[in-house]
């Protein structure tokens, strides 16, 4: 790493001498170095890299953690003991993308002799197929993005390059309005659907209408007053000319669920759910109907598949809770500052900003990863114990797929309807990735700021549309967590323990973690004869 400031290994005594001296000083026992034993000494930033390595270097290697047990590598200080590990230290891992406190990286950087190697693990095992998910900067952005599309050429009913598709909202059912525009490059908005005043295209008029031209997709953004169930009916229609009659293409009715479980909606048990990736409502010209044509992954059009809009429930989850903005453009969709229920058009979503959630660890594959990556380094350092270091990664991927195989099942168990997990921090997008539990909210995105009244209104609010009967805390954040315990003790749901980023007594190695995380969410999110709090 680049303006990095190494100790040579010939400064190793003074720097122990110097660490010795700073502990005097303030009245503590000075460490000691451990003996030269001949064992490959490792240090790490946290307990979960430390519990990977000791199963890899088994008695090769000395281990030791930066951040103590039950410790939180987000806000750890590192002391002069950790100094001491650093300085003596033959390999260091780290698993960075800013999950350590800087103060801890910097200690490493500092401290570590010349030529020690320093592997920042969640950015070096993707060579081993571990998989890393953008962190949304804006979360309400990271839904589904649901636009309009024209696909066909329409020859059978003589369409041109000059025709107009005719896309109207005829009717709608639901709790709330419902409004689609699209946002233009300066701000100014475009209504296609507005259902306060009624649909005009139900009589024949051109308002609420999207006009689209052959070939052509739109992005849109779709705002909802009120969190419930909605159901719209579509309706498209060919314009050859202005003067002709519009030919219909076909009629379609979407359902969206707004700020409430999408699988629990009345007559569709068993849709499917889309929560994200690019969609579009289609207008077929070839066909002759209305589908939704959608990426839900967003790997890109190759990979879109069609669904018919009858057995699909569009997700609008209550993380896309919006204040209404301020400006004469978005005044028809009420007062500034009062909350709306948004999808956002594509174009402001997070292919524009993002960074990487480093707790990669909560997809065990990601973990396998880090052991592959792990044995190498080792072997790489010290190679006399290649054959130890080989037998001992082995023995662990074995261990660590069948843990894989034990959280996936047991997640599974949980009935859909209930499969919601509220946390204290956004540390556990790779579990709701891997195993299929969405994160339906959390306190704040890093434990070390305070939530706002904003973040405990969108936290009551999604506890109480989704009813979920049980948030969980992290341990080791218990002292930081009053926000979600007293939202849970208002909403009077049980408050049950789930693991992220660090160890304690009772669960003491990786497999433990991940383990009892999966039996708390089976216990706690179970059927109600199921859930025992």
């Amino acid at each position: 790493m680049s303006g990095r400031v190494r100790i040579p290994r010939a400064a190793v005594g003074a720097t122990a001498s110097a660490v010795a001296l700073a502990v005097g000083l303030c009245g503590c026992s000075a460490p000691t170095a451990a003996p030269d034993d001949g064992r490959l000494r490792v240090v790490t930033t946290t307990g979960i890299l430390a519990d990977l390595v000791r199963n890899v270097g088994g008695d090769r290697a000395d281990v030791a953690s930066l951040v103590p047990e039950g410790g939180d590598p987000h806000s750890y200080e590192p002391s002069l003991r950790n100094v001491r590990d650093i300085a003596y230290a033959d390999v260091a891992f780290t698993n960075y993308l800013l999950l350590e406190e800087h103060n801890v990286i910097k200690a490493l950087d500092a401290n570590l002799r010349e030529g020690v190697p320093d592997v920042s693990l969640a950015e070096s095992s993707t060579k081993y197929a571990a998989e890393v998910i953008p962190l949304v900067e804006d979360l309400s952005l990271d839904t589904i993005w649901l636009g309009l599309r024209v696909r066909g050429t329409g020859a059978d009913l003589g369409a041109t390059r000059s025709s107009d598709i005719l896309v109207s909202a005829t009717g709608l059912e639901g709790p709330g309005e419902l409004y689609g525009y699209l946002t233009g490059t300066f701000g100014d908005t475009e209504r296609y659907f507005t259902s306060e005043d009624g649909f005009d295209a139900a009589h024949g008029y051109r308002d609420d209408t999207a006009t689209l031209p052959p070939d052509a997709h739109t992005h849109m953004s779709w705002a909802f007053t009120e969190p419930g169930v909605y159901t719209l009916r579509l309706r498209a229609a060919l314009q050859v000319s202005p003067e002709s009659a519009p030919a219909p293409v076909g009629s379609a009715t979407v359902t969206f669920a707004v700020g409430i479980d999408p699988h629990s909606v009345p007559g569709k048990e068993g849709a499917i759910v889309l929560d994200g990736g690019h969609s579009d409502i289609t207008a077929d010209l070839d066909e002759h109907r209305m589908y939704l044509f959608s990426d839900p992954h967003g790997a890109g059009e190759a990979h879109q598949e069609e669904y018919d809009l009858d057995d699909v429930v569009i997700d609008v989850p209550t993380k896309a809770l919006h204040d209404i903005p301020a400006g004469q453009d978005y005044r028809f969709l009420g007062r500034p500052g009062t909350p709306v229920y948004q999808l956002p058009q594509a174009v402001l979503g997070k292919h524009v900003h993002g960074e990487i959630d480093p707790h990669l660890w909560q997809n065990v594959r990601n973990a396998q990863a880090y052991v592959e990556n792990i044995r190498d380094v080792l072997i790489e350092q010290d190679p006399a114990g290649t054959a130890v270091y080989r037998a001992n990664a082995e023995a662990y991927l074995t261990q660590l797929s069948a843990l894989d195989d034990y959280v996936r099942e047991t997640i599974a168990s949980i009935p859909a309807s209930r499969r919601h997990l509220v946390t204290t921090h956004d540390a556990f997008g790779y579990l709701a990735a891997a195993y299929d539990i969405p994160v339906a909210g959390f306190v704040t995105p890093n434990p070390a700021t305070e939530p706002s009244l904003a973040d405990r209104k969108r936290l009551a609010e999604t506890i109480a549309n989704l009813g979920v009967p049980a948030v969980f805390l992290e341990p080791n954040l218990a002292q930081r967590s009053s926000a979600l315990t007293e939202v849970a003790r208002e909403q009077g749901v049980a408050v049950c323990t789930i693991y992220g980023d660090a160890f304690d007594r009772d669960v003491p190695t990786y497999i433990d973690m991940m383990r009892f995380n999966a039996d708390s969410l089976a216990r706690c999110l179970g059927t109600p004869q199921e859930n025992h709090g």
